[in-house]
């Protein structure tokens, strides 16, 4: 039988194309029912105040760089989607006095500039380097601050990047929020065009997906203007560089926050229920997260929200 159009964008693959059983089930989950999607391999975890929850999120980067020394380099991979976990990260290494001489940081993903055909640059306004760089890391003591070439940001040749994974550097923990299209970092669903026509890409295929430029679903275009643009969508590009499944593979650890603002009550549902119950399709990109050894979902309570209909 062949798969469904989608609702959104009929040219793309998407969670809408999805069977409507699978929809509905995901949608029918209480928050009892999300802690018992647990399983092994698979955490779910909920936090009662914001506050505690992006706590939680700033002291993996903590956790994670307390590890690193010189015969251990030990790094994280860290999203911009949330962002309230930075300026925590940056005051909870001053005052734990962390040197972060053996530390790394990747960043997940950038905007592309279609006119130059690089990166954006970081005096862009919503560069995610600009972000983090304004954040976190200016704000750490010189003293302890992390040395420059430990700080890998995706670039528009991604080669360099790339490299990076595979320079002996131990990646403990890749985080990240998960957009309305259900993606992490820019990994979103494929277009249907192709090869992908009449099917989406099976899991093992998207997997290889390595560090690359990619072309942004409309819904992904319409979430970044609302989040960080005011809603003004003419200013958000249309491709960006984006951290691979296959660089995602390498993390010891995959931590997903769900702070209720970047996906809605629906979206926060499936994809835990589709890891859960080990159900990998490319058209739900983060439901690849399936077949990854470690992976735990951070849910603030007050976000959670509810599928029922209420019309406002």
């Amino acid at each position: 039988m062949p798969r469904k159009t989608s609702y959104i964008a009929a040219d793309w693959w998407d969670y809408t194309t999805l069977e409507s059983d699978l929809i509905n089930d995901a949608a029918a989950l209480t928050e009892r029912d999300l802690l018992q999607l647990s399983r092994p391999g698979f955490e779910v975890a909920l936090y009662d105040t914001l506050q505690d929850f992006y706590l939680a999120e700033a002291l993996e980067y903590i956790a994670a760089w307390r590890q690193a020394t010189a015969d251990n380099p030990v790094g994280i991979c860290g999203p911009i989607g949330p962002t309230e976990q930075l300026p925590l990260v940056a005051r909870l290494v001053n005052e734990l006095g962390l040197s972060l001489q053996h530390a790394h940081f990747w960043g997940m993903d950038e905007w592309f500039d279609e006119t130059t055909q690089t990166e954006v640059a970081p005096t862009h306004p919503l560069s995610f380097e600009k972000a983090d760089r304004e954040l976190c890391f200016n704000r750490i003591h010189k003293n302890l601050e992390m040395p420059e070439a430990n700080l890998h940001f995706p670039k528009a040749d991604v080669a360099g990047f790339q490299k990076t994974w595979d320079s002996g550097v131990r990646c403990a923990v890749m985080q990240g929020g998960q957009g309305e299209i259900k993606h992490w970092a820019f990994n979103d669903p494929l277009k249907r065009e192709g090869k992908w026509k009449n099917e989406p890409p099976s899991a093992a295929e998207y997997r290889e997906l390595a560090t690359r430029i990619v072309d942004l679903h409309p819904v992904t275009l319409g979430q970044n203007a609302r989040t960080s643009g005011g809603g003004n969508i003419t200013m958000v590009p249309r491709k960006a560089i984006t951290v691979g499944p296959r660089e995602t593979w390498k993390a010891e650890k995959v931590s997903i926050w769900h702070a209720g603002m970047h996906d809605n009550p629906l979206g926060q549902r499936l994809t835990a229920l589709m890891i859960s119950k080990g159900i990998a399709d490319s058209a739900v990109p983060m439901s690849l997260l399936a077949d990854h050894p470690n992976v735990k979902f951070n849910y603030y309570r007050g976000g959670l929200g509810s599928c029922s209909v209420e019309m406002h």
